[in-house]
């Protein structure tokens, strides 16, 4: 695992003394994505510096790599589980190979199909080539996003980098997008393209680019997500998707080095722990949890992980752990995420580091196969949304008139709204109305629909369920699990592979109808089944859980003083009202209302706020460089 920095330059220039040090720099903050190993290619025009994490020992593996007479030089951060059987296809076509890395395969393959090839790869990847010869640079991301690519294109220069920090170290501007703090204040998260700093955006899952030296970046797809249900049977279902998952959890478990898992009891790590220990009898699997009741799943991951017969190890968070982490983790996330489960994500990752460097976890399982409870909610709504438009109206008009918290409000309120404007994905904090009086400048132009119309505009003709799917792989998936998973597994130096997030899988998870995943009163029905007599029964029907956090009541009590003076410390006056903030924040300690996650959602974006543009928070151990 790795992280790289590379741009290219407008005009033709050697790089001088000055230059070669601020690229040296740009990658050592980064060196958390990579503590073994470091590189650099200069030529005049391109600079690329590259860390890496080892993980298969591998002789002249090291990067940047070049290729066909130093034609091509590539940087390349990621695992490609299928480079072995990629090989050896490019040798039955005369291709050399100098060494057995996944990320000569990578750029081989390139020099014989160009672009093309980014679809072969199956795997998680970001990478940089160049092609000295037509002085062009490509840029691509896996399929998922489940490697981070940023780039600021100023028009003359084209940075890239592994983690946002990097170029703003080069190119620092602080400038906050007024529309992505509209699009955080409702999502949580940042959606994509787009990131918290104006002028630096995220290159999108399943795309490339292409910068021609002195050319405008050309930026294209490769690879889409659809869905294509077909008349299978439950037996045929459960029978592809054993298979699927076992090969694509053995492709992951490629390593010179421990591999563990984290799991947490569910049915998703436990899928991935049942079939990782049939290769790896000796796994070590890690969870965390809070000793508040009913905020801990460490004694059935203990239980699961003796009816499975692998080791276990767990972690239990105090509330002052959390507090001193809390500013090391957002420096680490690069944007604000206001996901609560980032930190015990955090800290499982922490404890993992200290006995292997790989881990496999179980994301992307509910967005493949129906995980999360709310795609019943088409189903669910189905009495409403079949009564003559009359009176529904005439309910949703006396909804209207109920006090907040009255039993069957929300259900009228959201079964008299379409799909496309009530579902945005997993997570919706405020309401345009409530961001009307929290901004200082509030653009009525602005809407959460700007980021979904488009999506429901491709999956018009999909199944309700199919639709909520397709929403959650290209704005949750990629903007809230990925980059926690991502940043806080790299802040340890700790590669997370994530065997559910691999082409294959989800081939077999596309042609699934609705009937075989959300349906019998549970959510993954078609999972759930192929997994019986490879999980213990009763992880079957376990409620989803995952990593919760105690925000809610932490807020009252522990973490209370640390949120109001970071409310009124913050220096964001000109961005939010505070009073409506610190009225919040009373009413919730007063019980008048639950509004963690609200307040959660302001309190991580004034703390990145605080590290990134006032920097009056320093992380002692960022590596965050000096000018």
């Amino acid at each position: 695992m790795c992280g790289f920095i590379g741009y290219i330059v407008s005009d033709s220039k050697i790089a001088t003394t000055n230059e070669i040090q601020h690229l040296e720099n740009m990658t050592e903050i980064i060196s958390h994505r990579g503590p073994n190993d470091s590189g650099y290619f200069v030529d005049n025009y391109v600079r690329f510096g590259f860390r890496r994490l080892s993980i298969i020992d591998i002789e002249g593996g090291n990067q940047p790599l070049s290729y066909e007479n130093e034609r091509y030089w590539i940087i390349f951060n990621g695992e490609i589980y299928n480079y072995i059987e990629l090989r050896e296809e490019l040798q039955e076509l005369g291709y050399d190979f100098k060494t057995q890395s996944d990320t000569e395969v990578v750029i081989s393959l390139f020099s014989h199909k160009r672009e093309e090839s980014f679809k072969d790869l199956r795997g998680m990847f970001s990478f940089l080539i160049w092609d000295k010869h037509k002085k062009e640079l490509f840029g691509a991301r896996d399929h998922f996003g489940i490697k981070p690519f940023f780039y600021l294109n100023d028009g003359s220069s084209l940075y890239c980098a592994s983690e946002m920090k990097s170029i703003t170290y080069m190119k620092n501007t602080p400038e906050i997008n007024a529309e992505s703090l509209h699009h955080y204040l409702t999502y949580q998260f940042v959606p994509e393209p787009f990131t918290m700093n104006k002028n630096i955006k995220k290159l999108q899952p399943g795309h490339y680019f292409i910068k021609k030296q002195g050319k405008p970046m050309e930026i294209k797809t490769f690879w889409q997500p659809s869905f294509h249900p077909e008349n299978i049977s439950l037996s045929t279902a459960k029978k592809e998707i054993q298979n699927v998952l076992r090969d694509s959890v053995k492709k992951h478990m490629r390593a010179d080095v421990p591999v563990g898992a984290f799991l947490s009891g569910g049915i998703d790590s436990s899928s991935i722990v049942a079939l990782a220990s049939e290769f790896h009898p000796n796994l070590k699997t890690f969870t965390v949890g809070f000793e508040r009741e009913g905020f801990s799943e460490i004694d059935l991951a203990i239980l699961t992980a003796e009816e499975l017969n692998v080791e276990h190890i767990h972690y239990l968070v105090q509330p002052e752990d959390f507090l001193k982490e809390l500013p090391k983790i957002i420096w680490q996330m690069d944007e604000p995420v206001a996901d609560p489960a980032a930190v015990p994500l955090y800290f499982v990752a922490r404890e993992a580091s200290k006995h292997v460097k790989v881990v496999l976890s179980g994301e992307g399982a509910d967005e493949l196969f129906g995980g999360y409870n709310i795609y019943h909610e088409p189903n669910s709504l189905r009495h409403l949304t079949s009564l003559p438009s009359v009176l529904v109206n005439g309910l949703t008009a006396l909804a209207k008139i109920f006090p907040e918290g009255v039993k069957g409000k929300n259900y009228i309120e959201r079964g008299s709204m379409s799909l496309e404007e009530r579902y945005i994905g997993n997570a919706k904090m405020f309401s345009e109305l409530e961001k009307r009086s929290l901004l200082t400048n509030y653009n009525k132009l602005i809407n959460y629909q700007d980021v979904t119309r488009p999506l429901y505009n491709k999956s018009e003709n999909y199944h309700d369920v199919h639709k909520m799917q397709f929403i959650d792989l290209h704005t949750w998936l990629r903007g809230d699990i990925l980059v926690k998973a991502d940043k806080m597994t790299m802040a340890h130096s700790l590669e997370l592979r994530v065997p559910f997030l691999d082409k294959e899988v989800f081939e077999v998870a596309s042609r699934l109808h609705p009937n075989l995943t959300v349906t019998n009163g549970t959510t993954k029905y078609a999972l759930r089944e192929a997994m019986k007599g490879i999980v213990p029964d009763s992880v079957l029907k376990r409620r989803k859980l995952g990593f919760p956090v105690p925000i809610r009541h932490w807020l009252k009590n522990e973490m209370f003083d640390w949120a109001r003076e970071l409310i009124i410390s913050s220096d964001t006056n000109h961005l939010l009202n505070k009073t409506i903030i610190l009225k919040m924040l009373e009413d919730h300690c007063q019980d008048k209302a639950d509004y963690s996650r609200k307040l959660w959602t302001i309190l991580i974006f004034m703390l990145w706020h605080q590290i990134y543009i006032e920097k009056v928070i320093k992380i002692s151990d960022s590596k965050e460089l000096v000018k």
